[in-house]
């Protein structure tokens, strides 16, 4: 590692990359290609999806006994703000395998000796802090609302969400303040560890670069959002097991959205694998 840098590259400079505009079209192909991904080296999702479903697991059990019921679909949804920074290894897998390199598993793990790990670091800090204040806010929202009366059982937490006022406001206030949550991410991330990976940029052109991607392709990238959104919902419904499928596809695609949306800092010829 050339010196510990975050705010810019190795040499101190800022730098822009410059940013495309796509269609939908390129939103279907990065994850055509992301589910390729996923069925030529089925492997690493067993070695980094399955860390969801585990860590989902471990945190209903938490929340069920600590009589927290409230907090599970908070939890639920938080995953997608901290699911850039946890498939940072598949995003080096299909860097990889873009390049025609070896993809053995265990390469999902080469990150920790990129130059631009310090800044990797920060960001994904920045997203950990980001899912601990939504869980505030969340559990907030729910005092304010209900008091500091935990549930007493999840159907008659419920049924008291389904069928009284103060539970519909719940509803529509707790998924307003995520989706406020949902949009800082994707605005400051979208592109941002793609990017560290394929070059050191230093964390605030990395962030700036996902917000400039964001403001020129909006509409593409509300779709995109959505389709995260969706995606992880669905595959967090049977116990979290979903996610195993879902969040390497999502990852594998995200880097393959990352080469359609930027421009590649010198001309290269891109090969895949059979």
């Amino acid at each position: 590692m050339a010196g510990f840098h975050v705010m810019a590259d190795a040499r101190g400079v800022h730098v822009q990359p410059v940013v495309r505009r796509i269609t939908t079209t390129d939103l279907w192909d990065a994850l055509k290609l992301g589910v390729e991904d996923f069925w030529a080296k089925p492997s690493h999702f067993v070695f980094l999806g399955l860390i969801y479903p585990i860590v989902g697991l471990i945190l209903t059990q938490w929340t069920s006994g600590s009589n927290a019921i409230q907090l599970v679909y908070p939890l639920m949804s938080g995953f997608a703000l901290v699911g850039p920074f946890a498939a940072i290894g598949l995003y080096e897998i299909s860097r990889r395998r873009e390049l025609g390199m070896n993809t053995s598993w265990r390469h999902a793990l080469d990150v920790r000796r990129s130059p631009a790990v310090p800044s990797i670091a920060v960001i994904g800090a920045m997203l950990v802090a980001l899912f601990l204040l939504w869980l505030y806010t969340a559990q907030s929202i729910y005092t304010g609302l209900f008091g500091d009366q935990p549930p007493a059982s999840i159907g008659g937490f419920v049924r008291e969400v389904l069928t009284t006022g103060k539970g519909w406001t719940l509803i529509l206030a707790g998924n307003a303040a995520g989706f406020v949550f949902a949009v800082v991410v994707l605005a400051t991330t979208v592109v941002a560890f793609p990017l560290l990976l394929d070059r050191d940029v230093g964390a605030v052109s990395a962030i700036e670069t996902s917000a400039r991607v964001v403001m020129a392709n909006p509409l593409p990238m509300a779709l995109w959002g959505l389709l995260v959104a969706v995606l992880l919902v669905v595959g967090s419904i049977p116990l979290f097991a979903g996610l195993a499928v879902v969040m390497p596809v999502l990852g594998h695609a995200t880097w393959h959205l990352y080469r359609r949306v930027v421009e590649p800092e010198r001309a290269q010829q891109i090969r895949r694998p059979m």
